[in-house]
C-alpha cells in the first residue's frame, strides 16, 4: 500500500532551483535512505514531505490515516524544560485519560458515599476510559520510556537536567528518543546517526530494522544505510533517482547506470556524426537524387530524441594534508592518565589508568561510549585541559592541528573569506579564494556568513584551515559528522596519503574500516588496544565476550571438584528444576486462558441489553475486569520470565 508519493515536485528560491520534477512512491514498511551532496536538496525534500514547506510546483500525497514524525537537524525543545519533562510531554493523551479516570472514579466514590448509585453514563465512561488507557499504552509507557532513554545514553541521573545544560549531541539524542517514543506511521529522520556512539548506533539499527512503520532517512553513514534501508533515493543535479536495495547495492547500480547512460550517449553521438557526414557527402555531389536523400536524412535526424550528456563529477573537493616539518618518531605518550571533573557536584569520574604510545605516521582511532571522555582526552593532548592524574609526554617537533566536532573554533560573525584571512594573514584574497574553490566555496559563496553555513559547509571550511595549518599531527574529533558521502571519500583519501600522524575520535564504521592502523577503546578503567581495523576490532570484541562468558560459566561451575555422586545429585536437581519450570509454565498458560475467557465473558455480559440499565452490575463487572486485566498482565510477565531460562 502506498503511504507517501510525489508527482513532479519542484522547489525553487527565486531563480535557484533546488529540486526539479521529483516523482516517487513509498510503500508501507519501506525504509528509504536519502543521499546526496550537502546542499543537494535532501533536507528540502523532508521539509516538503513533512508539510513545513510548500513545493513551488508539483504535489505530494500522504495517506490520510498516517501520522508523520520529523527529526530535524535542530530540535525545538524549551531550554527551561528538564529531560524527563520534555519526554513526558509525549504522553499528554495518556495523562489526559489518567486525569479523567481520577475524576470519574472520584465522582463514583462520592455517589456511593452519599448512598446513591452512579448513573449508567458514568459507568460506561469509566469502562471506556479504561479501554482507552490500555489502548494508549498507559500500563507500559513508563518502562518503555526509560528503556528508550537508556538506549540513548540517558540514565536516571540525567532526568532532571535542564535542556539548556545539554550538549548539541545530547539534544540530538533526546530529540531522537522523543520521536521514537511517539511511534508515528511515517518517520522522517534528518541525520539521526550524528552524535551517537557505536553501541547506540547498533541499537538504532535494530530498532529501525524492526520498525512497523515507514522510514525515510537522510544520512551519510554508509554502514548504517547498509544495515537499515531497502531503498535509496539519490538527489543529484536537482533530480531524484530511485534505487532498490542497500547502499552497497545502490553504489553498484549507480555505476552501471552511469556507464549505460554514457555508452548510450556516445553511441548516439557517433550515429549523429555518421548521419551528418553522409548528408554532407550527398549534398557535395549535388545531384537531384542525392539531394533529396540528404534532405530526407536531415528530417529524420531532426526527429531524433537527443540524449543529454551525463553530467560529470567535477564539483568534488580536492585537497591534501601537508606537514611543514616532520615530528620525531615518538609523538605522544600517556602514562597512567586519569581525569575527574570537579566543576560541579557530584564529581564525575571519566577515566583512569590510561596508557598509550603513539609513533610518527600512525593513524589511531579512539572508540568509546558517549560520556566516557574521548573529547576530554583530545583536549588534554592539546594542552587545553590538565589530567587529574598521570602525565602526557609529547615528542620533539610535534605540531598539532585540531578539528573540533562542534566547530566552535569558527567565528559566526565573519564571512568565509574573512574566517580564512583572520587565521592566515600572509595569503592574499586571490590565493585564499583559490583554496576555498577547491573546497567548493565558489563565486559569491566566499562572502556567506559563517553563522549561516550548514554543518557540511562548516566541516569543509574547518578542513581548509586544517589543511593550511601544515600540522604534522592531526587531532580529529568526529571529523566525518555532517560530511556528505563524496566529501567523506575525498577526506579519507587525503588522510590515507598524509605522511604525518592522526589521532581520531570517530563512530563512522565505514571510516573505521579504512583508516586506522590501530584502534584504542577508551573505558572508565583504561585503554584497550586492537591492532587492526574495525572488522578486527569486532572479531576481537566477540572473542573477548565469549571468553568472559566461558570464564564466568566455569567459575560458577564446581564440576571439576565434585564427586560422581555429587554430579549425579546436581543433575537430578537440575532435571527436577526443569520439570518444576515446565509445570509452572503449564499452570500459567491455563491461568492465562481462564483469565482471558472470563474477561471475554464479562465484556459480553456488559453488552447484553438486559444489563445496560443495571448500574450496580456494570460497576461490579468493570471493577472485576480491571482486576482480571492486572492479574493477566502479571501472569504474562511471569510466563515470559520462565521462558528466558
Amino acid at each position: 500500500m502506498i503511504v507517501l508519493s510525489a508527482n513532479k515536485l519542484t522547489k525553487a528560491y527565486g531563480t535557484d532551483v533546488v529540486l526539479e520534477d521529483a516523482s516517487f512512491a513509498v510503500n508501507a514498511g519501506d525504509r528509504v535512505g536519502i543521499i546526496g551532496r550537502n546542499g543537494a536538496g535532501k533536507t528540502t525534500l523532508l521539509n516538503i514531505l513533512s508539510g513545513e514547506w510548500e513545493p513551488t510546483e508539483g504535489e505530494f500525497f500522504v495517506s490520510q490515516d498516517s501520522t508523520v514524525g520529523y527529526l530535524k537537524q535542530r530540535d525545538n525543545f524549551f531550554r527551561s524544560d528538564t529531560v524527563i519533562k520534555a519526554i513526558d510531554a509525549i504522553y499528554k493523551d495518556i495523562h489526559r485519560v489518567e486525569g479523567e479516570l481520577d475524576k470519574v472514579t472520584q465522582t463514583i466514590e462520592e455517589c456511593r458515599e452519599k448512598g446513591s448509585e452512579p448513573d449508567s453514563e458514568l459507568i460506561y465512561r469509566l469502562d471506556s476510559l479504561h479501554n482507552e488507557y490500555e489502548r494508549l499504552g498507559g500500563y507500559t509507557y513508563k518502562s518503555e520510556m526509560t528503556g528508550v532513554l537508556t538506549s540513548m545514553a540517558f540514565g536516571p541521573e540525567d532526568y532532571e537536567k535542564k535542556i539548556a545544560e545539554l550538549s548539541g549531541g545530547e539534544r540530538t539524542r533526546l530529540a531522537l528518543a522523543a520521536l521514537l517514543l511517539e511511534k508515528p506511521d511515517i518517520l522522517l529522520l534528518d541525520e539521526p546517526t550524528n552524535h551517537l556512539d557505536i553501541d547506540t548506533l547498533k541499537w538504532l539499527e535494530q530498532y529501525l530494522a524492526a520498525y512497523r512503520g515507514t522510514v525515510l532517512i537522510v544520512s551519510h553513514d554508509r554502514y548504517f544505510l547498509d544495515k537499515v534501508v531497502n531503498r535509496i533515493f539519490e538527489v543529484e543535479h536537482k533530480h531524484l533517482y530511485s534505487y532498490k536495495g542497500s547502499y552497497s547495492a545502490y553504489a553498484e547500480q549507480k555505476r552501471i547506470r552511469r556507464e549505460s547512460e554514457l555508452k548510450a550517449y556516445n553511441n548516439q553521438q557517433r550515429e549523429i556524426r555518421r548521419q551528418e557526414d553522409m548528408i554532407r557527402i550527398m549534398m557535395e555531389h549535388n545531384t537531384e537524387h542525392l539531394v533529396k536523400r540528404a534532405q530526407s536524412r536531415v528530417k529524420r535526424l531532426a526527429m531524433i530524441d537527443r540524449l543529454e550528456k551525463p553530467e560529470e563529477d567535477n564539483a568534488r573537493m580536492k585537497f591534501r594534508f601537508k606537514q611543514d616539518f616532520k615530528s620525531g618518531n615518538d609523538v605522544v605518550m600517556a602514562e597512567d592518565l586519569g581525569k575527574t571533573l570537579y566543576d560541579r557536584l557530584p564529581y564525575r569520574h571519566l577515566f583512569s589508568h590510561v596508557n598509550f604510545d603513539i609513533k610518527r605516521g600512525e593513524k589511531i582511532c579512539i572508540l568509546g561510549p558517549n560520556g566516557v571522555g574521548k573529547t576530554t582526552l583530545l583536549r588534554m593532548l592539546l594542552g587545553e585541559l590538565k589530567p587529574t592524574e598521570g602525565r602526557i609526554k609529547l615528542g620533539t617537533n610535534v605540531a598539532f592541528g585540531y578539528y573540533d566536532q562542534g566547530q566552535q573554533m569558527l567565528h559566526d560573525d565573519l564571512n568565509v573569506l574573512e574566517e580564512l584571512r583572520d587565521s592566515y594573514h600572509l595569503y592574499n584574497d586571490t590565493e585564499l579564494r583559490s583554496l576555498l574553490g577547491r573546497f567548493l566555496f565558489r563565486g559569491e559563496d566566499v562572502f556567506l556568513n559563517v553563522g549561516s553555513l550548514s554543518g557540511g559547509e562548516k566541516a569543509r571550511l574547518t578542513l581548509v584551515k586544517l589543511m593550511m595549518s601544515g600540522a604534522n599531527t592531526l587531532i580529529l574529533d568526529e571529523p566525518t559528522n555532517h560530511m556528505d558521502i563524496e566529501s567523506k571519500e575525498v577526506f579519507e583519501e587525503a588522510l590515507q596519503e598524509f605522511e604525518g600522524t592522526a589521532i581520531i575520535v570517530s563512530h563512522d564504521r565505514y571510516f573505521l574500516q579504512k583508516i586506522p592502523t590501530r584502534i584504542l577503546e577508551l573505558t572508565p578503567d583504561g585503554m584497550v588496544e586492537y591492532l587492526g581495523k574495525y572488522d578486527y576490532y569486532l572479531e576481537r570484541k566477540a572473542m573477548e565476550e565469549n571468553a568472559a562468558a566461558r570464564e564466568k560459566a566455569a567459575s560458577e561451575s564446581a564440576s571439576d571438584s565434585l564427586t560422581v555422586k555429587e554430579e549425579r545429585a546436581l543433575k537430578k536437581a537440575a532435571e527436577a528444576e526443569e520439570r518444576r519450570r515446565k509445570r509452572e509454565i503449564e499452570g500459567l498458560e491455563k491461568k492465562i486462558e481462564t483469565l482471558e475467557e472470563r474477561i471475554a465473558e464479562i465484556e459480553r455480559e456488559m453488552q447484553m441489553p438486559e444489563n445496560l440499565s443495571d448500574f450496580n452490575l456494570l460497576a461490579e463487572l468493570s471493577k472485576e475486569m480491571t482486576g482480571l486485566r492486572e492479574e493477566l498482565d502479571s501472569a504474562y510477565a511471569d510466563w515470559e520470565g520462565l521462558q528466558e531460562f
